[in-house]
Parts: structure tokens; C-alpha cells; sequence
């Protein structure tokens, strides 16, 4: 049986607390990965750990803004030194926020790059950099099918996305000659915290769903396991890829 080995790796998650986070965090787990998590509050990070460790995997929690360089680059040095080396970055950590155009505020639009953008280069920098050395990884940055195509009030968000495909591009072209593969998974509507609400307002929720062909949104439980292959061997020849998880939606 075909079966997705992670053993002996060492996982860095950002936004680990909930949401695909969490579920990557778990697949990762599952396949055999020691988990560093990152986020912002350890006390929601501490649930996740465990589950890691009921996989007999052992997990670092780490309270990180991946807004700030030098707490980012403290974590990638804390995690080597506890593991002594990293493998496989996915850089989930994000907003979504929604609203027309002529309501965005400028210091919103900043904050959404900042996060969104900002912390998706400084977390490839900092722990990307221990992958180039030791000639081997794997960064799995998540984008959106928002990067891919136009929906109304979501221009700050789509943009930030759109700026995550082109970044994986640019990246994977100039450290494959490091062994070091970068991706960018791009989901569609997912059963989320981030967009829960939205999903279940009788008014909106069925509009979303309308436009995904399999009429039926993903669940963050069917995001993990894409997440572990992409971070495995068998996706080692894969970088530079936007990986679509939508449902059909941008099939249209």
C-alpha cells in the first residue's frame, strides 16, 4: 500500500491554532513529522499539541507574530535548536478580510499584507535559510483560489494572494538549485472558523455554495492530508505549483 511517509522530518506550521493550521498540523503528525507550531496565542495552540503527540510525534508551541523579524527568526533558531534541523514550512498563517473597496481603509490594506504577505517572506526567510544550508526542504505557502480569480469585496484579500502565487513561483525557480522545493496550495471554501459565519448565514451561505459544481463545501479534515503529501518525498519533484482545492469552483 502507497503511503505517505514523513519520518524523521521536522514541520514548521504557522497560524497552527485552528483552521487548515491545525489539520495540517495533525496530517503532518499523523505521517510521521515532529511539529513545531506557531501562532500567537500558545494557551489555543496547546490543544493541538497534544493531538501531535497522541501520533507519538513531539511538538514545540511557540507564541510568534510572524509580523515581527526578530521573533521570527528567533523561532526558526529555537526550533533547530530543540530538533536540530527543519524540513517542511507551510506558511498558513493569515487574514481574510471582506469589504468593498471604497470602505478599505489604508491602514487595513497594510495590515492585510503585513500578515498575509510580509509574514509568509519572513517565515520562508528564516526557516528557509536553514533548508538551503543543509540542501533539502519543502514550503508549502497557503494561497487562495481569491488569487486565481475575481469575487467583489475581497480586493485587499485577493490581492495579498495573488502576491503569494507569484512569490512561490519566484521562490521555487531560485532555490531549486538548493534541493528546496516552494508550492502554493489554493483552497477554494472551507468549513473554517475564519469563514464560519458566512457559511451558515441563510442569506449567504447558499450563494457560496451554488457557485462550487460538488455543491458542498471542503472540510479542513480533507486540506491536511494534501498538505502531507505535498510535504512528502513522492511530491519531490513538484515546485513552483499552485495546487487547486475548490470543488470545481474555478473550473467554471
Amino acid at each position: 500500500m502507497l503511503t505517505i511517509s514523513l519520518e524523521g522530518k521536522v514541520a514548521v506550521v504557522t497560524g497552527a491554532s485552528r483552521g487548515l493550521g491545525a489539520a495540517a498540523a495533525r496530517s503532518l503528525a499523523e505521517a510521521g513529522a515532529d511539529v513545531v507550531l506557531l501562532a500567537r496565542s500558545v494557551d489555543e495552540l496547546e490543544a493541538v499539541k497534544l493531538e501531535v503527540e497522541e501520533h507519538g510525534r513531539r511538538a514545540l508551541v511557540l507564541a510568534v507574530d510572524v509580523t515581527d523579524e526578530a521573533a521570527v527568526e528567533g523561532a526558526a533558531d529555537q526550533a533547530v535548536a530543540v530538533f536540530g534541523h527543519i524540513d517542511i514550512l507551510v506558511n498558513n498563517a493569515g487574514l481574510a478580510p471582506v469589504g468593498p473597496l471604497l470602505e478599505l481603509d489604508l491602514s487595513e490594506l497594510r495590515h492585510v499584507f503585513e500578515v498575509n504577505v510580509f509574514g509568509a517572506f519572513l517565515c520562508a526567510r528564516a526557516f528557509g535559510a536553514h533548508m538551503v544550508a543543509q540542501r533539502r526542504g519543502t514550503i508549502i505557502n497557503m494561497g487562495s483560489i481569491a488569487a486565481l480569480a475575481g469575487e467583489s469585496d475581497m480586493s485587499a484579500y485577493s490581492a495579498s494572494k495573488g502576491a503569494i502565487v507569484s512569490f512561490t513561483q519566484a521562490l521555487a525557480i531560485e532555490w531549486a538549485r538548493h534541493n528546496v522545493t516552494v508550492n502554493c496550495l489554493a483552497p477554494g471554501h472551507v468549513r473554517t472558523d475564519l469563514n464560519r459565519r458566512a457559511l451558515d448565514d441563510p442569506k449567504i451561505g447558499p450563494k457560496m455554495v451554488a457557485k462550487i459544481p460538488l455543491r458542498r463545501v471542503g472540510q479542513p479534515e480533507e486540506v491536511g492530508p494534501l498538505i502531507a503529501y505535498l510535504a512528502s518525498d513522492l511530491a519531490a519533484y513538484m515546485t513552483g505549483t499552485v495546487v487547486v482545492f475548490d470543488g470545481g469552483q474555478t473550473a467554471r
